[in-house]
C-alpha cells in the first residue's frame, strides 16, 4: 500500500513538473518546424513567470495574471522575430541575448519591487480542481485527474497540437516552411509571415510556462526560478523528433527525474543533495547524445530566408 501511494505521488509530481516544460516545448516545436529555433526560452519562462507574480501581488486575479505573462512574452517574442526573421541577426546569438535579459530584467525588477521593499510575500496560486468519478480511479485518478487548471490545459495542446501540425492545411503549409521556405514562397504564401506566427505562439506558450512556476507550482517569484527549464524544453524538441506527442513523453520523462529527485530528497537518502539536483540535467544531457545521429530536425532549421533574386 505504501508503495502505491508513493508511486502516485510521483507521477502526480511528474505531471506537475512536466508541465513547464511541455508548454515551452510544444510552442518550440512549432518555431523550428517553421524553421527557427529560439534558444531564449529560458528567459520567456522567467520574464513571464516575473509577469504573473507581479500581477497576482498587486491585482490578486490568477487569470489576469497569466494575460500578463501572455502579452510580455509575445512582445519579446516579436522583438526576437525582428532581428530573426527581418533583420536576419542569428538566432543562436539572438537567442541567447534574450535568455541574458530575460534573467536581468526580471531579477533587477524583483529586486527594485519587491526585495529591496520588503514587500515580497506568497500570492495566491492555482489550486487543484478534482473531477468528481474520475479522479476515483485507482492511481491513475488521483494522479490525471486531480491537478489544477494548467496541467489540464496540457491534456488538451498536446493532441490539438499533433492534429494541428499533422492533419491541417496550416501544418502542412508550417512543416513546409521549415523544409522548403523557397517551395512555399512560391505558392504565394509569405514565409516571414508564417515565421512571425510560429516565434509568437512559442513565446506565448513559454510565457505560460513561466507562469506556472510562480503562481501554480509556487507561490513566490525567486531570481533564476527557471533553474534551465528552458533549456531542457529545447533539448525535448530535438530528442521528441519535433513531434508533438513525443515531445510531451520527453516531457513526461524529464519532469520524472525532477519528481523523483525531490521524493529522494525527502526521503532522507544517503546520497548527498547535490548529486540529486543534477539528475534532470544528467538524464538531458544522456537523451541528447541518443537523439545525436538519428536527427531529423527540418532542413531550413537557423537558415535566414532569402527570397530568390536578392
Amino acid at each position: 500500500m505504501d508503495f502505491i501511494f508513493s508511486l502516485q505521488l510521483l507521477l502526480q509530481a511528474t505531471l506537475r513538473m512536466a508541465t513547464p516544460l511541455v508548454l515551452a516545448g510544444i510552442g518550440e516545436t512549432f518555431s523550428e518546424r517553421a524553421g527557427v529555433i529560439n534558444i531564449g526560452l529560458e528567459g520567456y519562462m522567467l520574464i513571464g513567470a516575473f509577469a504573473a507574480y507581479t500581477t497576482v501581488f498587486y491585482t490578486d486575479n490568477l487569470f489576469l495574471a497569466i494575460l500578463a505573462a501572455v502579452l510580455v512574452t509575445v512582445l519579446f517574442g516579436i522583438a526576437f522575430a525582428y532581428f530573426t526573421i527581418t533583420v536576419k541577426a542569428n538566432q543562436i546569438i539572438a537567442g541567447a541575448v534574450l535568455n541574458i535579459i530575460g534573467l536581468g530584467i526580471s531579477g533587477y525588477l524583483y529586486r527594485i519591487l519587491f526585495a529591496q521593499t520588503l514587500k515580497a510575500s506568497a500570492v495566491r496560486t492555482f489550486q487543484q480542481i478534482p473531477i468528481p468519478l474520475l479522479k476515483d480511479i485507482p492511481l491513475l485518478g488521483p494522479t490525471l485527474f486531480d491537478q489544477n487548471i494548467l496541467v489540464y490545459s496540457t491534456y488538451l495542446l498536446v493532441p490539438l497540437a499533433a492534429i494541428i501540425l499533422y492533419k491541417t492545411s496550416l501544418g502542412l503549409v508550417l512543416r513546409a516552411t521549415g523544409e522548403h521556405p523557397h517551395a512555399v514562397e512560391s505558392l504565394g504564401i509569405r514565409v516571414i509571415h508564417i515565421r512571425y506566427g510560429a516565434v509568437i505562439f512559442a513565446a506565448m506558450l513559454a510565457g505560460i510556462g513561466g507562469a506556472y512556476l510562480s503562481i501554480a507550482y509556487a507561490n513566490q517569484f525567486v531570481e533564476n526560478m527557471t533553474a534551465g527549464r528552458g533549456f531542457i524544453a529545447l533539448a525535448m524538441v530535438a530528442f521528441g523528433q519535433w513531434n508533438p506527442i513525443y515531445v510531451w513523453l520527453a516531457g513526461l520523462l524529464f519532469g520524472s527525474t525532477f519528481g523523483l529527485q525531490l521524493r529522494l530528497q525527502a526521503g532522507q537518502t544517503a546520497i548527498p543533495y547535490q548529486f540529486l539536483q543534477i539528475l534532470p540535467y544528467v538524464v538531458t544531457f544522456i537523451a541528447l547524445i541518443i537523439s545525436h545521429g538519428r536527427s531529423m530536425q527540418p532542413k531550413a532549421m537557423g537558415i535566414p530566408f532569402e527570397k530568390e533574386g536578392n
